[in-house]
């Protein structure tokens, strides 16, 4: 009898513990060596991003406000802007209702490449349909 029940519990420490633990031991190797290969990567990477500026805005002295509510109107998100307040020196909250999600971040990246004019934090939130989204977004000259 105490056989028997050494043999059930030498089972039960194989196939209870020590496989699962394995299993979990070799997936985590995985995702360390993934996650070394993605380090290298971006280190390769770090320099050419370092290197590429902004384009800045051609200093014709448009205030902050001018710039986001006119690049917004160019990508056609006129309609989805509900409202913009200041938010500190040199940055605005812009929130949009409606929006593509497609349209909102090639404008932001727009703003970024023409104006250098930063995301500085942002939440967006599903609008109901697929794609469109509310969002509070606040922007940042840089």
């Amino acid at each position: 009898m105490v056989q028997i029940c050494g043999a059930i519990a030498a089972v039960v420490l194989i196939f209870g513990v020590l496989i699962p633990l394995d299993s979990s031991v070799a997936k985590a190797k995985s995702r360390v060596a993934q996650k070394q290969a993605d380090l290298v990567w971006m280190k390769g990477v770090a320099p050419v991003l370092a290197a590429s500026q902004p384009v800045q805005a051609s200093g014709n002295g448009e205030s902050l406000i001018v710039i986001v509510d006119r690049s917004a109107r160019e990508s056609g998100l006129g309609s989805s802007l509900a409202g913009s307040e200041p938010s500190g020196p040199g940055g605005i909250q812009v929130r949009m209702e409606k929006a593509s999600f497609d349209s909102m971040v090639g404008w932001l990246s727009r703003l970024s490449q023409q104006n250098g004019i930063g995301v500085d934090g942002a939440t967006i939130d599903t609008a109901g349909a697929p794609g469109i989204v509310n969002a509070a977004i606040v922007l940042r000259s840089q």
